[in-house]
């Protein structure tokens, strides 16, 4: 099975001005777990997650002034439509995150997540035998 397979087609571009409440918010009525940040200024992509903004809120930062700016992975690892989830998961554990942007030639087109790939993975209908009882 590939990338494009188990994908979410569903994108959250935000800006790097975006307020970490924002960024909550707006994933939060999408039911999505990341985010990515586009700075028109530099033409990069980032990625803020959920887990981002865990962290800085648990740390005591306030959401209603810190920027996605301040808390965006901009070291992203890319992943195309093509891959095979195998390339995705190796990705994921080589680089320790759960995330990867989706791109083709004309920039994002989706997200897969580590439960996009499980999803995918295990057999669906069937609790796990350790819930069998």
């Amino acid at each position: 099975m590939l990338v494009r397979d188990a994908m979410s087609t569903v994108v959250l571009t935000i800006g790097p001005a975006h307020t970490l409440r924002q960024a909550a918010r707006l994933m939060s009525a999408r039911r999505i777990g990341a985010a990515v940040v586009h700075d028109p200024d530099t033409c990069g992509l980032g990625i803020i997650t959920e887990r981002d903004i865990l962290n800085a809120v648990g740390s005591g930062q306030n959401p209603d002034v810190e920027t996605a700016a301040a808390h965006t992975t901009t070291d992203v690892v890319f992943a195309a439509p093509a891959w095979t989830l195998e390339e995705a998961a190796e990705a994921m554990t080589h680089g320790g995150f759960r995330h990867l942007i989706v791109l083709d030639d004309n920039g994002p087109v989706g997200l897969v997540s580590v439960r996009d790939i499980i999803r995918c993975w295990a057999p669906a209908g069937r609790p796990p035998a350790a819930l069998v009882g």
